[in-house]
């Protein structure tokens, strides 16, 4: 079905809750000393039950990295609420530390500073803490200590029952909205750079962050601060998460199968540099398996095709038995000036940016078109905010930001009105207005403010972000949590701590013969 004949579709259709999306919220952020803001050393609060079976607050790489989880939800505001519930509980559960509110961390103690996140004992618990020893050895830990917020964005499956009903396709629901969601990846990959330009909120990181001498692209800003004054998001560009040795992946989006045969291909084909590390290191074993992923989640990519997965099951083999359900938005910075990182404003964008891309038609990705995507996202966060900065057309030819952005945001205008629509609302067409704004110049971007601030209190990067952390965490100290909350969070906690034991208990297995059987799955 072409993109007009979906707007025609649902214009044509009187009741539009077949538009109202689902999102899910996955926020990180690091635990940090009250007044030195130095990382965490001490172990996941008990408070907080198990990292490893608590299925709303746990940790990503360090022990002491937060990730909160909030269910799936209808509106922005009951996610927002969750999240903001979560945030309070933990502040109010941790007496002599705050959470940082920025992506990159303040000061850090060399690699050493950074905690490697523990999980228990059982065979599982075990794996995830080996997987992380391997992103150590294999990328440092300092990246692995970097914040982002993950956006998980699917459409309820009226809209695909309807699509298909009024398309001229033999697929099946299942591939049917497979193929949707893949149209959706590709569109956004090559508006990627929009995205980044707006929502960006990581121009500058402490000097501790980086070990040797600075990339060319950074300045010296105050004591301790390195910064790109253009820049819009340090944390997705090469000083975060990327990985020079996964280049080489030619990740497609054209077809499922193709991008699952890549993963796998990659998971279970050995790298000369990593087969040739260590087994082990202070006694434990120092990655999963010799090949350029241990699992699915080690490719660092800006957008993922997501399924909910069964026990033990492997990412890849979820997508292939079930197709894909939804898709997970990973390039959002921690907004350092609102508390929870995330606001409506922000929602809003990325619904009606995720949705535009979906309901425009959806070329197939070449290897030219690849390396003009790359292109444009590196410029746009390396040098996003530069008034002489230039962007490529599909043809390789320059043009400015105005120009690249127009048809972008003449697609997100007309989405946003659907949305509007659909959600009795109007901050969809009020988000694509700001973004109008912040583009020409009229409203300040979130690293523009970053920058400006750095330096009119000239002020070190630690101490900006410090100085909102903490006004944050006064903030979510003051919140009277509702009883309802804070007695579910309470018993999720002790129920949590209670079926780790039990996972550890009814282990039968070694290590190696699980870790095999759950390798099996990819051959």
């Amino acid at each position: 079905m072409t993109a007009d004949a979906f707007r025609n579709l649902i214009a044509q259709t009187r009741d539009k809750s077949f538009l109202v999306a689902r999102r899910g919220i996955e926020k990180e952020g690091l635990r940090v000393s009250r007044d030195t803001h130095r990382i965490s050393q001490l172990p996941h609060p008990t408070a907080l039950g198990s990292a490893l079976t608590h299925s709303a607050i746990t940790t990503d790489y360090s022990e002491a990295l937060l990730e909160f989880i909030t269910g799936v939800h209808a509106t922005p505001e009951s996610a927002l609420e969750e999240l903001f519930h979560l945030h309070a509980y933990t502040s109010q559960s941790l007496p002599d530390e705050i959470i940082w509110s920025a992506s990159m961390p303040g000061e850090l103690e060399g690699e050493a500073d950074i905690p490697i996140a523990h999980y228990g004992s059982s065979n599982i618990g075990t794996m995830k803490r080996v997987y992380r020893n391997g992103l150590g050895a294999r990328y440092g830990r300092a990246m692995q200590a970097i914040a982002g917020i993950h956006y998980n964005f699917s459409l309820p499956e009226t809209f695909w029952e309807l699509s298909l009903a009024h398309s001229e396709t033999t697929l099946s629901i299942k591939d049917w909205r497979t193929q949707g969601y893949l149209a959706l990846i590709r569109n956004f990959q090559r508006r990627l750079w929009l995205l980044n330009f707006l929502t960006g909120s990581s121009p500058a990181v402490s000097r501790s962050f980086l070990a040797g001498q600075a990339p060319k692209h950074l300045v010296e800003g105050q004591s301790k601060t390195l910064m790109s004054r253009h820049a819009t998001s340090l944390r997705m560009g090469d000083l975060g998460y990327t990985s020079s040795a996964q280049d080489g992946l030619q990740i497609c989006y054209n077809q499922l199968e193709t991008y699952i045969q890549t993963l796998t291909d990659a998971i279970v084909e050995p790298h000369e540099h990593y087969a040739s590390l260590p087994p082990t290191s202070q006694g434990e074993l120092l990655q999963l398996n010799h090949g350029l992923l241990q699992i699915e989640n080690e490719f660092y990519s800006a957008i993922r095709p997501k399924r909910v997965t069964q026990s033990g099951e492997a990412p890849v083999r979820a997508l292939r038995a079930r197709g894909i359900e939804y898709v997970e938005v990973r390039c959002l910075d921690v907004n350092p000036f609102t508390p929870l990182g995330i606001d409506v404003d922000t929602t809003a964008l990325v619904d009606t940016f995720v949705l535009s891309c979906l309901l425009e038609d959806s070329p197939l990705c070449t290897s030219h078109s690849r390396k003009i995507d790359n292109e444009n996202n590196q410029r746009a966060l390396n040098q996003g905010r530069s008034p002489s900065l230039r962007l490529l057309d599909d043809a390789g030819n320059e043009q400015t930001v105005v120009e690249a952005s127009a048809s972008i945001l003449m697609s997100m205008e007309a989405t946003a009105e659907l949305l509007d629509s659909a959600n009795q609302t109007s901050r969809h067409v009020e988000a694509v207005n700001a973004a109008r704004s912040k583009i020409v110049g009229d409203e300040e971007t979130y690293s523009a403010r970053v920058v400006r601030e750095l330096d009119e209190q000239s002020v070190d990067y630690s101490t900006l972000m410090g100085e909102y952390s903490k006004r944050w965490n006064r903030i979510f100290q003051d919140f009277a949590l509702p009883l309802n909350a804070r007695t579910q969070l309470a018993d999720e906690a002790i129920a949590s701590l209670r079926k780790q034991r039990e996972i550890e208990k009814s282990d039968t297995s070694t290590f190696d013969a699980f870790l095999q059987a759950f390798y099996t799955q990819y051959h």
